[in-house]
């Protein structure tokens, strides 16, 4: 816990907010004021951005107790939490494991886990990452940016498409790994015990969260309090980056729905 770089702003209610493969808490930083009004944590999970070096050898599961341990540490009993990407499926892990710390999910490009052609990619890249340090993750990046935000994003939003590709180059390679692996061996978790409310938003264009992926999806949530899936125009995996303001509008009527 000592050498996870945390984030807090804000006061009132808290929001724990979880970023993807190849974020940090800056992933988050478009939506912030969406947020005002509430104490707002954005960790770097371990291994990520300024806390690269922390955690070993990781699992998501050990990343949802990450998440648990700077709650109990920061004196948070409940939280919405947000995700985004891998950061989805860590919230969920956290939702079924912990419902009483979980007051709501708001998941950007959600996804239960990766597909089996999906993990083998990943592998590859965590690979790739490991072998080849920081010129691996420059190609990590440009591939990236191509595979994973909306042709619309790249052509009109130049600043939009540099983040990710920032985000992705300034992450440590051998955390960068670490994180591949525990993606590319997660399992499920258990979806339809979750009892939160629960957003789900996605883009036309997500690649690794397809619109009716996130559908399905929403089908298992058998359990939730309330439910409502967004699909966005024009947009790729990187929801939060690529349609800031859309994704800010859905966020602050799904938080003010739960007060």
């Amino acid at each position: 816990m000592d050498r996870i770089a945390v984030e807090e702003d804000g006061e009132g209610d808290a929001i724990l907010c979880l970023h993807g493969l190849g974020g940090d808490s800056n992933t988050w930083a478009a939506l912030m004021p969406a947020l005002a009004g509430y104490r707002v944590i954005r960790p770097d999970l371990p291994g990520s951005g300024r806390s690269a070096g922390a955690g070993g050898a990781l699992s998501i599961e050990k990343l949802a107790d990450t998440a648990r341990d700077i709650c109990t540490k920061l004196g948070v009993g409940r939280a919405h939490v947000l995700g985004h990407s891998m950061g989805t499926i860590v919230a969920q892990h956290l939702a079924a494991a912990q419902p009483h710390l979980v007051r709501s999910l708001a998941l950007f490009g959600p996804l239960v886990a990766p597909n089996e052609t999906a993990r083998a990619g990943i592998r590859a890249r965590g690979a790739k990452a490991r072998g080849e340090g920081l010129r691996g993750m420059h190609d990590i990046a440009i591939s990236l940016v191509q595979a994973a935000t909306a042709a619309d994003t790249r052509q009109r939003q130049p600043v939009a498409a540099a983040f990710v590709r920032e985000s992705l180059m300034r992450q440590d390679p051998e955390g960068y790994a670490r994180n591949c692996e525990a993606l590319a061996a997660c399992l499920p978790a258990a979806v339809e015990r979750i009892a939160a409310p629960v957003l789900l938003v996605t883009g036309d264009e997500d690649a690794v969260a397809p619109p009716q992926a996130v559908r399905n999806m929403a089908e298992r949530l058998v359990q939730a309090k309330s439910l409502r899936t967004v699909i966005l125009n024009r947009c790729g995996h990187w929801t939060p980056i690529e349609r800031a303001e859309d994704c800010a509008r859905e966020l602050r009527a799904f938080l003010a729905a739960q007060r």
